[in-house]
């Protein structure tokens, strides 16, 4: 991965000079290269060529630049017949459809419905079998080929070194459409170009695997000019290649978005998102899906198609942790909603959030208001019951949780140890939810750092949100408004350890606070000080207190875990959470896609409650699916949805944070 970012990132600092190296090999063999700026030029270029070439029949191989640009329907208004030969694109052009997954376009349909389009198209009866429909579309698209005036390919790789290009498919239609036909168009984005073979070869290893699982895909295919050919000019192919910027150049200038441009295209960040998995492509995405859709839109297409499309993240980080060439897909989808809204304006709920959040006095005066206000509506429980649906839309597939009696800011006095000659010192970082909503995680967590007696605690009172909701929210002005007043607020350099028992928390305390302040020298220094001592929970307790078996003491209760998103990919912390359960004495039961989003996604579940109770369901499934009635976790957030979700469909299941098992079963003495 490292290596394919780099190799990347060094062409994109070229791309200028690497067109014009590859222009002046491809024409000394033969073929004609254009630069086209937008997609409507592109698609000017094609038609022109296919009218000095008298073209009336055109077949195309995969190409989602095409897709892209929209070239079928320009060709189509030119008088041009059009035939997509790749199985999938021709099924979803049959059917009038953009594709649905860049590597699997017709990925949405099944067989029968395959079968039953065939049917249609044939007139005659095929049979629910995928193979004799394979062989039904080659009897069919055969034909295409022999009889084309035109072909129009994609390319993986354009290598400026040699004018060659690279095309990998795993059909042979890309073959026949690139040779047959007596002209061969490509259309490929200026991020295709690469220095050498080697940097194209380096990205073949690594492409098919994330993208359909493959060592390699059955054609890997090399053009270097127009190649021999009967009917062509000078007995030689027409060959055109056709470069498309249409915001690839402005991306490779920009400093935060030129890492898109390294992308491969293989797909593997829709295959894991939580929402694509959900909903489909043609639901989630424009033209490009997947995350880094979300963020290709935007300079493609403009933000009036990226307005909506780049708020179906739910910032679990799977799309960054697959991505081959290193992209961080969610920081950069939250910064093109944040640019959006800098452009359009900011929505009233996001703008009035950004208030509050930054004002401490106010936001936890409101939640201590909250406290009073509720009570005519917790009937006797943690959970709020008869709740007003006009500010908690569609919310009632989970129980809310009820503001605590008394918050933990409000009990440390009365709890926090004296610790004479500490080996260390740390402050503790509780977040809105864990000092107001659920404090006796907090609690829990300083009686087992308690346990080891060496370690002196502080609560810095002027703590607050982490502001995570703000960069939900796309407010970014509000968020180093709030980042740099809890740097004031916990004096970094005073303590050894930040320990927080919120994953979401420790992920944006340590990478977020850092991506705020990278441009202003005047807060890095302090900003590194405070994010190299902030830690988890788990591996707190794990690595630095080094709680082992003997700390503990019980039966053997069997327990499962669910894996917060941000502590098993934002901070890369997978067994410390596992091991702490298991040297506790506790049964660890594994469970079904235990690091699979839960669905709350902070204000995610807020805005998109539809999605948020499906992933939950999901989530709750998999859990029950274990046969145990007890979960561990380290986000409070996460204990919120699940235990919310629990609770609403009246199940009895236990579900708690990591600290309060490791509290109750601490050996005393």
């Amino acid at each position: 991965i490292a290596e394919i970012a780099a190799a990347k990132d060094a062409a994109v600092d070229h791309l200028e000079e690497l067109f014009e190296e590859f222009k002046r090999r491809a024409e000394a063999a033969g073929a004609t290269v254009h630069w086209a700026a937008t997609g409507h030029e592109a698609n000017e270029i094609i038609a022109r060529i296919a009218r000095d070439n008298a073209v009336k029949t055109v077949v195309k191989s995969k190409s989602m630049t095409a897709e892209e640009i929209h070239l079928n329907d320009a060709l189509e208004a030119q008088g041009l017949a059009i035939t997509e030969t790749d199985l999938g694109e021709w099924i979803i052009q049959l059917r009038h459809e953009g594709p649905s997954h860049m590597v699997m376009p017709a990925i949405h349909l099944s067989r029968y419905q395959v079968a039953d389009l065939f049917t249609e198209v044939t007139h005659h009866t095929q049979e629910v079998d995928i193979q004799k429909l394979v062989k039904v579309a080659r009897r069919e698209l055969r034909p295409k080929f022999c009889q084309a005036d035109m072909g129009i390919s994609g390319a993986n790789f354009a290598i400026a070194s040699t004018g060659s290009l690279g095309i990998i498919t795993n059909e042979g239609n890309a073959r026949l459409t690139t040779t047959l036909p007596r002209v061969h168009v490509v259309l490929a984005g200026i991020d295709k170009l690469v220095p050498t073979l080697h940097d194209a070869l380096r990205i073949i290893k690594c492409l098919p695997k994330n993208a359909t699982g493959q060592a390699i895909t059955s054609y890997v295919s090399w053009i270097t000019g127009a190649v021999p050919c009967q009917v062509g000019p000078d007995g030689r192919k027409n060959m055109h290649v056709v470069f498309l910027d249409n915001g690839r150049m402005a991306m490779a200038r920009d400093p935060e978005f030129k890492q898109v441009l390294r992308c491969i295209r293989c797909g593997a960040c829709a295959n894991v998102c939580p929402i694509y998995r959900l909903v489909g492509g043609h639901k989630y995405g424009h033209v490009y899906i997947g995350a880094i859709g979300l963020v290709a839109t935007y300079f493609f297409h403009g933000r009036e198609k990226a307005r909506n499309l780049v708020q179906n993240c739910l910032n679990c980080g799977a799309c960054k942790a697959v991505c081959a060439a290193g992209i961080d897909l969610p920081t950069l989808i939250k910064e093109v909603h944040a640019r959006i809204q800098d452009e359009e304006g900011h929505p009233l709920y996001s703008s009035a959030a950004g208030a509050v959040l930054k004002n401490r006095a106010l936001f936890h005066t409101m939640l201590k208001s909250a406290r009073l206000v509720q009570r005519p509506v917790t009937g006797g429980t943690p959970f709020l019951r008869h709740l007003p649906m006009f500010l908690f839309k569609d919310q009632e597939f989970r129980a809310l949780p009820a503001i605590a009696d008394q918050a933990f800011r409000d009990r440390w006095e009365k709890i926090r140890p004296r610790v004479a000659n500490a080996a260390l010192k740390v402050a503790l970082f509780s977040g809105c939810v864990q000092d107001f909503v659920y404090p006796e995680q907090m609690e829990a967590a300083v009686a087992v750092i308690a346990s080891k007696g060496n370690v002196a605690m502080e609560y810095p009172m002027g703590q607050s949100c982490c502001g995570l909701p703000l960069l939900m929210l796309g407010e970014k002005k509000a968020g180093r408004e709030l980042a740099a007043h809890n740097m004031n607020a916990i004096d970094a350099q005073g303590f050894d350890y930040i320990v927080t028992l919120c994953a979401s928390c420790a992920s944006y305390l340590k990478h977020g606070y850092t991506r705020l302040f990278k441009d202003d020298p005047a807060m890095a220094y302090k900003t590194a000080q405070f994010t190299a001592r902030v830690i988890d929970f788990s591996s707190f307790a794990h690595d630095v207190l080094g709680l082992a078996p003997g700390d503990f003491t019980g039966p053997e209760d069997a327990v499962t875990y669910h894996a917060p998103c941000h502590l098993c990919r934002g901070l890369g912390v997978t067994e410390a959470p596992r091991a702490l359960l298991r040297d506790a004495g506790l049964n660890y039961i594994p469970c079904e896609e235990e690091d699979v989003c839960c669905g709350f996604g902070g204000t995610f579940s807020v805005k998109f409650p539809e999605l948020s109770k499906e992933l939950l369901g999901k989530k709750i499934a998999h859990l029950k699916a274990t046969g145990v009635a007890a979960m561990a976790t380290d986000c409070p957030g996460c204990i919120m949805q699940i235990r919310g979700g629990f609770e609403s469909e009246g199940t009895p299941f236990a579900v708690r944070h990591v600290a309060e098992y490791l509290a109750e079963r601490l050996r005393k003495g």
